[in-house]
């Protein structure tokens, strides 16, 4: 597994490279749909909490 990892890993990072050059508009709008995503998650967890503490 960890002879696999590192090329992998260059993989994903050539690809987001390459998405990144082709189609600007289109990887930050992926970028930014991800940091929604990951918000709202964080605030669910959040709810989740308050609910379960509040009784």
């Amino acid at each position: 597994m960890g002879r696999l990892r590192k090329p992998l890993l260059w993989i994903v990072i050539a690809f987001f490279v390459y998405a990144v050059f082709k189609s600007p508009d289109q990887a930050a709008s992926i970028v930014k749909g991800g940091w929604a995503g990951l918000g709202d998650g964080a605030r669910a967890v959040g709810h989740f909490f308050d609910a379960l503490l509040a009784g």
